[in-house]
């Protein structure tokens, strides 16, 4: 018998961020008011994580608000309306629902239903994770304008006693809209996994364990800091470099640096270990905006603009890591 071939989708050759949009938490949180509730200080949390101010939504604002506000500044950068769009990624590990999906959601507030719309959970490597997904989906066909989101409510997740992570947290969200282009606009990632070490940084407990025992009390976040820190800088700084050698690239190519906002000493020694140039542009956003998992990126990339730092055009090396373990790199071209 001969059965008929299937036909297959072919897309664009290569493709670009075409619009970058934001929204931060409205509350500014200062080290001296989460310094007392951990025995700490305000000299304290500087010197060990680099920030000064952490920025916590306010209590009518939820994750699908953040996410609105992101997706539509996202769009009107990118000069598309919401229908144009008909793929929606979401990156996030604070929506409350199994189902159904924030994306769905997101996609029906912002009037691009019916796109197609699915969440990924990959923590503070969730926004390279979209990006990689958006541009294999554009490339192969599958879709024309991807929305990609990352937006986080941490503070719903916080123990304001806990000495670990939760001082370090912040809310907020990042969309970019990934498209197709001339000229290639986003570099292969390097990403992967090591759910060997998922006790690192998670939740205390289970939902299910808080539901058959509810003295256990509401799950928070928790990480086991120097193991972090060692990870982050040995292992996962070797992706951002095997990143920049995939996209055909030397560290002296790379203009601008956007990684995960986890914490500066984390930040400063990636740097290092990459020996970028001293002219290389840092994103440093974790100094006003706290730790925001997976929207840390692209807040972080916004704040380049709004600083100045950055115009357009630059080759910008991110990289996103975090719980799973999980880890995500690749280089872009700013839009």
């Amino acid at each position: 018998m001969n059965r008929p071939t299937l036909a297959q989708t072919s897309g664009a050759a290569h493709t670009r961020i075409g619009g970058l949009g934001v929204a931060r938490g409205e509350i500014a949180v200062t080290n001296d008011e989460v310094a007392g509730l951990i025995d700490s200080s305000d000299e304290w949390i500087r010197q060990r994580t680099g920030i000064v101010t952490r920025v916590r939504a306010a209590d009518g604002t939820t994750l699908l608000d953040l996410a609105e506000t992101a997706s539509r500044a996202a769009l009107g950068s990118a000069g598309l309306e919401a229908h144009e769009i008909d793929t929606v990624l979401f990156s996030t590990v604070t929506h409350f629902e199994q189902t159904p999906s924030a994306a769905a959601l997101l996609a029906d507030r912002i009037g691009a239903a019916p796109a197609a719309a699915w969440d990924i959970s990959a923590a503070c490597a969730g926004y390279c994770y979209g990006i990689a997904q958006a541009d294999a989906l554009v490339r192969v066909g599958s879709a024309r304008n991807v929305l990609v989101v990352a937006a986080e409510r941490l503070s719903d997740f916080i123990d304001p006693t806990d000495r670990s992570i939760s001082f370090l947290l912040g809310d907020g969200a990042g969309a970019v809209v990934i498209t197709a282009s001339d000229a290639p606009g986003i570099g292969p990632t390097v990403w992967g996994s090591d759910g060997s070490r998922a006790g690192l940084v998670g939740q205390t407990h289970t939902w299910l364990q808080w539901r058959d025992d509810p003295s256990l009390g509401w799950p928070t976040l928790r990480q086991e800091g120097p193991s972090v820190y060692k990870w982050a800088t040995t292992q996962v700084a070797n992706v951002a470099a095997r990143a920049v050698t995939a996209a055909g690239l030397e560290p002296c190519d790379i203009e601008v640096f956007v990684p995960h906002q986890a914490n500066k000493r984390i930040i400063d020694q990636m740097v290092k270990t990459l020996a970028l140039d001293e002219s290389v542009v840092v994103a440093h956003d974790i100094v006003d905006t706290g730790n925001t998992s997976a929207a840390s990126i692209p807040l972080a990339t916004e704040r380049l603009y709004r600083d100045r730092l950055v115009g357009g055009g630059e080759l910008a090396l991110q990289i996103g890591f975090g719980a799973g373990l999980v880890y995500a790199a690749q280089v872009v071209v700013l839009p």
